[in-house]
């Protein structure tokens, strides 16, 4: 009897210490804002790295900011399949 209680208080506390972790676990990421972002930061989007970064920028200066996702494709190497990746975490202002 005392085994059978003492493993029910640990999956009691067990439980509860999940329950208050899962918030912490599941933050969700603020969206980068495409047209304000510097190279740093566009490169951590997911298909995204230092050289399409710039690439990135560079279009923004020469043609101006980017309105949707799908204008991301003005830039060489980013098309549809790296657009559905990052799109979530994209951010138009």
């Amino acid at each position: 009897m005392n085994m059978t209680l003492k493993g029910i208080f640990t999956a009691l506390l067990l439980s509860i210490s999940l329950g208050f972790s899962s918030g912490v676990l599941a933050q969700e990421v603020a969206p980068i804002n495409v047209n304000a972002a510097d190279v740093e930061l566009l490169a951590e989007l997911p298909g995204i790295g230092p050289s399409r970064a710039e690439a990135l920028i560079e279009e923004r200066e020469a043609n101006g900011n980017f309105e949707s996702a799908e204008d991301l494709e003005r830039v060489s190497g980013i098309g549809p399949a790296t657009i559905d990746r990052m799109r979530d975490q994209l951010a138009f202002e």
